[in-house]
């Protein structure tokens, strides 16, 4: 059985590492996934006006003065990404690739997810359509994928996945001088849809077509119905109560992830307030 830790957090950003340093005081054992840079919206952020006790800080300064407090508090961030999660009874399962994680409550703070599906995504989900190349590229071995990558670290899956695979297509979706493996084509374009008939068959874009026996969309962050079966929306976000509760007993959400408005703030508070009550509901379970 794997090690179970009291309290899983997913998403390094503030929610995410507020939620982690206070379960941290409460003794609890915890695991933090996400990102070694914490998050590209902190990152991005030229000023900040409004966090209080820290006046017209950088993005850049915020993230530095994050990763001091995680340093002095022994709280380290394993960089993988979650794929799915699965609520066992009393405790949770986190999937990552080949690899499962399990934790007795989770909490989840992985940012929102903007953009929609592409036409025919949710269609060929399971059937070609996935979102973790490194789980499913096995099963196209001396075939053809296609990558359509959001952020750095789907160039390095494309170059993964080749080595697996006959061919890789990869579409970035962000500017960066690529240096990929000799059977990773960069293709340019605008997404637009997939298809097929049984099965994922091509990727159309704005002014092409790639015939392709997979997609592999990589983001930042997997749409939260996505990732968590049975898990209860309003709309974009995740259906929270004031304490932060879901609708799976255990599973928390802060942040981003529950609705407007998108504030550092907003996020850093409601990663405490998920995480206080985690902590609670590990202690009613003990009595």
């Amino acid at each position: 059985m794997s090690n179970r830790y009291d309290i899983a957090v997913v998403g390094s950003g503030p929610a995410g590492l507020s939620a982690a340093i206070n379960a941290k005081i409460r003794n609890k054992s915890i695991i933090l996934f996400g990102n070694s840079e914490l998050s590209n919206k902190i990152l991005k952020a030229p000023k900040i006006n409004n966090y209080l006790g820290l006046e017209s800080i950088t993005g850049e300064h915020l993230k530095d003065k994050f990763l001091s407090q995680l340093k002095a508090m022994d709280i380290e961030i394993t960089a993988e990404r979650i794929n799915n999660i699965y609520a066992m009874g009393d405790y949770f399962t986190l999937m990552v690739n080949d690899k499962t994680y399990e934790a007795s409550a989770v909490i989840i703070a992985a940012g929102v997810e903007f953009s929609k599906p592409l036409e025919g995504e949710m269609e060929f989900l399971g059937r070609g359509v996935g979102y973790c190349a490194t789980c499913d590229a096995p099963l196209y071995k001396g075939k053809t994928v296609t990558v359509i990558g959001y952020n750095k670290e789907a160039a390095e899956e494309a170059d993964f996945i080749s080595e697996l695979v006959n061919k890789v297509k990869f579409v970035p979706m962000f500017r960066e001088n690529f240096k990929m493996n000799s059977n990773v084509e960069i293709v340019n374009g605008v997404p637009i849809s997939i298809q097929g008939t049984n099965k994922v068959d091509k990727l159309i874009l704005k002014d092409r077509e790639i015939i392709t026996d997979a997609v592999f969309i990589l983001k930042d962050s997997v749409r939260p119905e996505q990732l968590v079966p049975g898990l209860e929306m309003d709309e974009m976000h995740i259906k929270v109560n004031r304490k932060m509760e879901t609708n799976l007993p255990g599973l928390y959400a802060a942040g981003d992830i529950t609705g407007k408005p998108y504030q550092y703030m907003k996020s850093a508070g409601e990663g405490q307030v998920a995480s206080l009550n985690a902590v609670s509901y590990l202690d009613s379970l003990d009595k």
